[in-house]
């Protein structure tokens, strides 16, 4: 009689064994065996982390085996297994892999296909369709898109972390929860002694270094030595956490009625200030935004206020990017004046830390949470609802949304009760002249980045598109692609994401963005937080008193009173620590553990996928040697694959 060796790879995460019956059956062209126990005498099988054989041994021939079943009984009480592969060696000696990587709740039965990647018209078989059919309808059932807040992308429709399917929970609550994550923090920065002053000001800025943790050579303490210079500030808007809404002036606007000789004492050309615009050396930071947005009322005991600034920069002889006027609403008058370099030394601080403050809030609402966040979830929920486990882009992108939906859904549970081509954007801004703007290390470093991510998906789709009608036709494809327009982002054309995709080089490309948004372009935006945001003043999270209306009046007093009090200064702290911090085990760029994938040129994409990144950590470490502020954010050794944290 026919006999088959089955080996089973049980997952090494937490609580990843089972001591239930398994039971495996083989599905072929030429019939179907009958249910096997895997179980050896006397041994613990699918313990975590085990690699387990069997002989199977079947009654009747089965042709070339297109499916194994695999199902889960009550041996005592109910526990989840997490199976990562079986592989199957067949009695001619053929060795086929069944990649897996998920778990296995309860009582359940789990059908896989071997790991070959497989279009939809590459099914010709009866049961490989429906086995394809069957995968998406029960997925569609559970992976709901729901609106969390009116405007935002939908999201998955859970309420909690539990609620969410088993396959995309944490493999640990413990180590992303966000109050254990911050109490962490707290400790860890032995802060606990200014929490119970809680609405208590601070003394003078030097009052915020009892708070401060200093760590040698960091860019923190940079900031905390030299955040109330221009050169530091401007610098922020190429290389901190928010690089990304910098622009050139083209035109100055009427809402900013600002004069050459307000500014001369900061031109270094002997140009108008129109001449310096038509030269291309003034830049805009408009944060319009804000504009009309309520401070929160949740504290009844601390009122909180909201500025939309307007700042001007310029270009200096040194190319450096400095700050020459600033105007703290949208509206000009006699009570919204403009704010100069010139000024009173404190009329110019508070103008900067205004403008820093609002750059805190487009920060974490838009450019971190619902850019990188909020639409990786999109690509997460749209791919989970319309591609099947045996398609390549499922394979190619599952391990770029590993955990995303989770940690997005523990963010709407614990902490918070327009995307578009990366080197298109930075020239839409004006920003993409390395000649001109030779610092701006996110653009460089970035394009790098891109460009690798955009070979290794070429490779990829060429390997399973021949053809653009391939892409075409491919109806999976055109619908994940659908999902995310129509769901994700709400069918609005602004959002820059297209309707289908119909030639292998577009979808390269929307493959590249996915690929680059949740993992370079967050770990951008996301793991310098606490370089540059732990020191309070220049990054304040809320501001108590009103933007001024008048020169000459702003003393250290009332911006000491004006920033966060200690308790609120202690909680921000904690939470940027939590925020920059690295999981356990993470994953980064090129790093691909389940293997998803099985044929060779796949691999081989992969290998060259990883020598272009380890060229780009090279330049990226030759560049920053004795750098006092080096830019590390996007050296593929510290971007994450996925938005897990």
């Amino acid at each position: 009689m026919p006999s088959y060796t089955v080996t089973v790879a049980t997952g090494s995460q937490w609580f990843a064994g089972t001591d239930d019956y398994i039971y495996l059956s083989l599905v072929g062209s030429a019939g179907c065996s009958e249910k096997h126990l895997l179980d050896k005498p006397f041994y613990n099988d699918f313990e975590r982390g085990a690699v387990d054989s069997y002989e199977v041994i079947v009654d009747e021939e089965l042709g070339d085996i297109h499916l194994i079943k695999i199902e889960k009984r009550k041996y005592w009480l109910h526990d989840d297994w997490y199976l990562k592969y079986i592989t199957l060696k067949t009695p001619y000696g053929d060795y086929m892999e069944f990649p897996c990587y998920r778990w296995i709740s309860g009582e359940g039965e789990l059908v896989l296909r071997d790991g070959r990647a497989r279009l939809s018209r590459d099914d010709q078989i009866c049961v490989l369709k429906q086995h394809r059919r069957k995968e998406l309808e029960t997925r569609q059932k559970q992976y709901r898109w729901t609106e969390w807040n009116p405007g935002f992308p939908l999201s998955i429709d859970a309420k909690c972390h539990k609620d969410l399917p088993r396959d995309i929970q944490f493999d640990s609550e413990k180590g992303v929860d966000f109050v254990l994550n911050y109490s962490k923090a707290i400790e860890n920065l032995f802060i606990n002694r200014f929490m119970h002053m809680f609405q208590s000001s601070w003394s003078d800025f030097a009052d915020f270094e009892k708070i401060f943790v200093k760590i040698s050579n960091t860019i923190s303490e940079q900031v905390m030595n030299h955040w109330q210079e221009d050169r530091i500030f401007g610098y922020q808007f190429l290389n901190g956490c928010n690089p990304v809404l910098i622009q050139r002036c083209t035109k100055l606007p009427e809402k900013l009625p600002v004069t050459t000789e307000m500014v001369e004492c900061s031109l270094e050309r002997q140009l108008t200030l129109e001449q310096e615009v038509e030269q291309g050396n003034i830049f805009i930071v408009d944060f319009e935004l804000l504009d009309g947005i309520d401070a929160n009322k949740t504290d009844p005991c601390t009122l909180q206020f909201l500025a939309a600034p307007i700042c001007l920069l310029y270009k200096n002889l040194a190319n450096k990017i400095v700050p020459i006027a600033i105007q703290l609403n949208q509206v000009p008058g006699e009570e919204n004046p403009i704010f100069l370099p010139s000024d009173a030394k404190y009329d110019w601080l508070l103008a900067k830390i205004w403008v820093r403050s609002s750059d805190f809030h487009v920060h974490q609402t838009i450019t971190h949470l619902l850019r990188t966040h909020l639409v990786s979830e999109v690509f997460g929920i749209a791919m989970y609802r319309q591609l099947p486990a045996v398609h390549p882009v499922f394979k190619l992108l599952v391990a770029h949304v590993r955990f995303t939906i989770a940690i997005n859904t523990k963010a709407r549970e614990q902490l918070i009760c327009e995307c578009g081509l990366f080197d298109k954007a930075i020239k839409a801004r004006g920003m993409d002249s390395t000649e001109d703007i030779p610092y701006y290390f996110y653009r460089d470093d970035g394009l790098l980045v891109w460009e690798a991510i955009k070979t290794f998906t070429a490779d990829v789709v060429g390997i399973y598109y021949e053809s653009d009608q391939v892409v075409v036709e491919d109806q999976e494809l055109q619908d994940f692609v659908r999902d995310v327009y129509v769901y994700g982002m709400r069918g609005k054309k602004a959002s820059g994401f297209p309707k289908s995709v119909k030639t292998r080089e577009k979808l390269s490309e929307y493959l590249t963005v996915v690929i680059f948004t949740a993992s370079a372009q967050h770990a951008a935006v996301n793991f310098g937080q606490y370089d540059w945001c732990s020191w309070i003043p220049n990054a304040p999270p809320t501001m108590r008193a009103p933007p001024p209306t008048a020169k000459g009046v702003v003393t250290i007093e009332q911006i000491v009173e004006t920033l966060p009090d200690r308790g609120r200064s202690c909680w921000h702290l904690g939470a940027v620590w939590a925020l920059s911090q690295f999981q356990e085990n993470e994953l980064f760029l090129g790093m691909y553990p389940e293997e998803h994938f099985i044929e060779r040129p796949v691999k081989e994409a992969m290998a060259r996928f990883r020598k272009d990144l380890a060229a780009i950590v090279s330049v990226i470490a030759e560049r920053n040697k004795n750098k006092k502020l080096p830019y590390y954010y996007l050296s593929p050794d510290r971007i994450p694959n996925s938005v897990a944290i």
